[in-house]
């Protein structure tokens, strides 16, 4: 039930003159937040969404300070006081709450007055010592092997929580914690923390998917000129910097590790999973302190922290400039930002710091009552599913499993009480693990396959077992990285080399999350045998709700909003996402595009001009009559359709099945790719993504050269998502058939069946479980032929022709699947035309255009 707020007119303090839908879009995400609900909004890219979002949300901000603020400085007094003496009290606390606010805004309009004096940022306060690359040295002399032991570790009881414990999904590293805690930063907030913390000022958390998104949204967001918060509006002194100056929001971008690192060392060790442990190896107890890494925080120089975040905070920087500043001032941008945290207003960060409880944890960020937007959240289900599912391969279990025997036989006789009984079931865990999976893979041929945990547990005496103190253990010992180290260390000796010759890759943290997976609740997921093309076996743990795992995300925050282009069709968040959510609780809202309606051309295309019925079901698509009507159909656009035409395809493997036919030698006419060729050059999408920029570039050329081009794609590939196919690039987009996942894979099949018993728990129908089973199932291959044809229009002025080339689009059940704003480029009758009349109206569309 959507609420109804008399908005007379409100300034969302848009840098232009919105549009009607933008208008509608920042009321609609306005009344969200006034009322604490749970949003889902569709606005299509081009209708400047995130222009949108950041004015609705930073406008209810402060309005909501103003609101907050006017209640902190309220003095009540008894009747009988004298008004005087109640307006003195309350003029007092109001100088008081003014000067400890305009503190922190003094130093920040500072800064600012010193960055525009500079062509480059201010070097800030001078670590007392720069690291030079390569300082730091090795890692540990021959001698040192008793630095691998694990401390003495005697506790038995499960409901005790110790000291150096870290979060139970083993996340947080020990050393990480002991840093935040001398940072004076939570590890966990607790209600003595948030009593004795600095103020957790109210925010806005914006989440997308990539690096690049949260670039264009920082861009954004620089446009925009908010009022200044009620504090700094009392502000007298006309002199003072701050009273001189516009308020700028204070803004906190957040990333990995990857994109925030300034230790040369530990930058450059390749991927995000390298970069981590190389930072966390650096700060271990068994490096020595030269060795460290010397640009972390410390105790000592926490005033150069303050210095980082104030400069942090004293003007909207992205991601590069984080890192920049980090540099400048030699102290570490990724731990350096956490005290940034609890006075920033908004802050930018990606899906996995948001989504990850443990994530959140280790940052020590609070959602309570605060406001959060994940945009691009089209994909949101499938992220969080990711996020929790793991796989392991055959040979990482056996080298796991050989690491731990080296482990344990060097250090038999040194592991003492718990320790050693604990080391000892693990072992014994992979080895039952290592035996189930070569049991089924010589039993079970086949790609793809159900396993039971029982299966995985199976092994001698694992059954006694208790997997809750066993990951405890793992987790509070860091066995994991005394393995880990071991094994690198004992390689880099010569004592243990794999049997090709090459130094053996440490993998026990990897299978320690995989066992992870074991503890969790049987309903919530399911394990699968896999084979991939060269026959390699590995187990694999998918996620099949992420319904709890969102959740308190849900319930801590005050409103919660989904935001993308391409939502639709939006049943599944209420189904699967928020079922839990009171209907009155959840909103949805979708618009329609700021184009004319005349710049959208739509049209199912159900045969080609000879009459051949186009139907792309799995079993009808690969005759010979059906690839060659959709040849004579793609030649027929592609001379009528101007410059660009992007062609998405189900998956690659059909994309190849049906270049190769068109490729092959005609009996008594020229190949139908030869004949495409004359009229554009065709481009294919590459299957590496580092070879995605060069075939768009030469793609953009060929249609600057006025040659056009046509590029063929894939649904939910490279292409479909994230690119700009505006203008010429794409000035018509077509979608070959229907991308249904594979209905008969084991991970569907399971996927599946927990839809349909969800719905038989939840009070449904036999029947109605079916039904459920199938909407899912429909949904998710048109959200994806959604997200790929989201890219033909881009701004006000594109146009552009969509034509959805198989008979089935025609039937209501996938139509009605369609967003609004490409239903408004349908002819009235919302019917399959005849191909022939569909290439005529084609070209009335683009002549006067032209």
């Amino acid at each position: 039930m959507d609420s109804h707020h008399e908005h007379f007119h409100k300034r969302f303090h848009h840098p232009y003159e919105p549009y009607e839908i933008q208008k509608q879009l920042m009321n609609a995400v306005y009344d969200c937040i006034s009322d604490g609900k749970v949003g889902v909004f569709e606005s299509p890219t081009g209708t400047g969404k995130s222009l949108s979002l950041i004015c609705s949300t930073l406008t209810w901000l402060r309005e909501e300070q103003r609101r907050a603020f006017a209640q902190e400085v309220d003095v009540l007094g008894d009747e009988d006081e004298p008004v005087w003496i109640v307006e003195q009290a309350r003029r007092h606390r109001t100088e008081k709450l003014v000067q400890q606010r305009l503190e922190l805004e003094s130093r920040f309009a500072t800064i600012r007055e010193k960055e525009l004096r500079q062509k480059e940022y201010g070097r800030g306060k001078p670590a007392k010592k720069r690291v030079k690359a390569g300082q730091e040295g090795g890692l540990l002399e021959h001698g040192d092997e008793d630095l691998f032991l694990p401390v003495d570790y005697d506790s038995d009881d499960e409901t005790e929580e110790p000291a150096a414990a870290v979060d139970r999904r083993g996340a947080i590293s020990v050393a990480t914690t002991e840093l935040m805690q001398r940072l004076g930063e939570p590890t966990r907030l607790t209600k003595e923390d948030a009593d004795t913390e600095r103020p957790d000022e109210l925010k806005v958390f914006f989440c997308s998917r990539t690096h690049s998104q949260l670039s264009q949204f920082v861009s954004e967001l620089r446009k925009v000129q908010l009022p200044p918060a009620p504090w700094v509006e009392l502000e007298t002194g006309t002199s003072s910097m701050v009273g001189q100056q516009q308020q700028v929001v204070k803004h906190l971008p957040l990333s990995s590790r990857k994109n925030l690192c300034i230790n040369p060392k530990v930058a450059t060790a390749g991927s995000t999973t390298a970069i981590n442990e190389r930072c966390l190896e650096l700060q271990q107890s068994s490096i020595g302190h030269e060795k460290k890494c010397t640009f972390l925080p410390k105790k000592e120089n926490e005033a150069l922290v303050n210095d980082f975040r104030d400069h942090t905070l004293a003007k909207i920087r992205d991601i590069e400039d984080l890192g920049a500043l980090g540099k400048r001032m030699g102290i570490c941008p990724y731990y350096s930002a956490r005290a940034s945290i609890r006075p920033s207003e908004i802050v930018t960060l990606p899906y996995q710091l948001l989504l990850l409880k443990s994530a959140r944890e280790a940052l020590g960020i609070s959602l309570k009552g605060h406001i959060v937007v994940i945009d691009e959240a089209h994909n949101l289900m499938d992220a969080i599913s990711s996020m929790h599912s793991i796989i392991v391969s055959q040979a990482q279990l056996h080298r796991c499993q050989s690491q731990l025997r080296i482990y344990l036989q060097k250090f038999r006789n040194k592991l003492r009480g718990k320790n050693r009984v604990y080391v000892t079931q693990i072992v014994r865990l992979i080895d039952s693990v290592i035996q189930c999976v070569a049991k089924m893979a010589s039993a079970n041929h086949s790609k793809e396959s159900l396993v039971g945990v029982s299966d995985l547990m199976s092994g001698k005496g694992v059954d006694q077992i208790n997997l809750y103190k066993l990951l405890r253990y793992l987790n509070d010992s860091k066995l994991a990285r005394k393995v880990d180290g071991y094994a690198e260390f004992a390689a880099e000796n010569g004592r243990e080399v794999s049997d090709n010759g090459t130094i053996s890759t440490p993998v026990l943290t990897h299978v320690q999350g995989f066992l992870g997976t074991l503890m969790n609740p049987a309903a919530e997921g399911r394990f699968f045998l896999e084979r991939d093309e060269s026959s390699a076996v590995a187990l694999r743990y998918m996620l099949l709700d992420p319904t709890f795992h969102f959740k308190e995300v849900v319930e801590e925050a005050r409103t919660v909003i989904l935001a993308g282009g391409t939502m639709s069709p939006m049943d599944d968040y209420a189904k699967h996402l928020f079922a839990y959510v009171p209907a009155e609780r959840l909103k949805t809202w979708s618009c329609g595009h700021i184009i004319p309606k005349e710049n959208l051309f739509v049209r199912y295309v159900s045969r080609s001009s000879n009459g051949i019925d186009l139907d792309f079901s799995f079993t009808k698509r690969e005759s010979l009559p059906t690839i060659e009507a959709l040849g004579r159909c793609i030649l027929e656009m592609a001379a009528t359709i101007p410059d660009g035409l992007v062609l998405f395809f189900p998956s690659y493997a059909y994309l190849d099945h049906v270049a190769n036919r068109w490729q092959e030698a005609a009996s008594n006419s020229v190949n139908v790719w030869t004949r495409l060729e004359r009229l554009k050059p065709i481009f294919r999408e590459p299957k590496s993504s580092s070879s995605v920029e060069d075939t768009l570039q030469q793609y953009s050329k060929a249609i600057d050269e006025g040659k056009g081009g046509i590029i063929l794609s894939v649904v939910g590939g490279k292409l479909s998502e994230g690119i700009n196919f505006s203008d010429r690039l794409g000035r018509g987009v077509a979608v070959v058939g229907l991308p249904f996942p594979n209905i008969q894979s084991a991970r569907w099949k399971a996927k599946l069946e927990y839809i349909e018993r969800s719905t038989v728990d939840r009070g449904g129908t036999s029947a109605e479980a079916k039904a459920a089973g199938r909407e899912f199932y429909e949904n998710a291959c048109m959200r994806a032929v959604n997200q790929s044809i989201g890219r033909a229009i881009r701004h006000q002025n594109d146009f552009a022709s969509i034509l959805l080339l198989d008979r089935r689009y025609s039937t209501p059940r996938i139509s009605d699947k369609l967003p609004d704003w490409i239903k408004q480029g349908l002819p009235p009758s919302n019917a399959a035309s005849a191909f022939p009349d569909i290439v005529r109206q084609l070209h009335s569309f683009f002549q006067p255009k032209l």
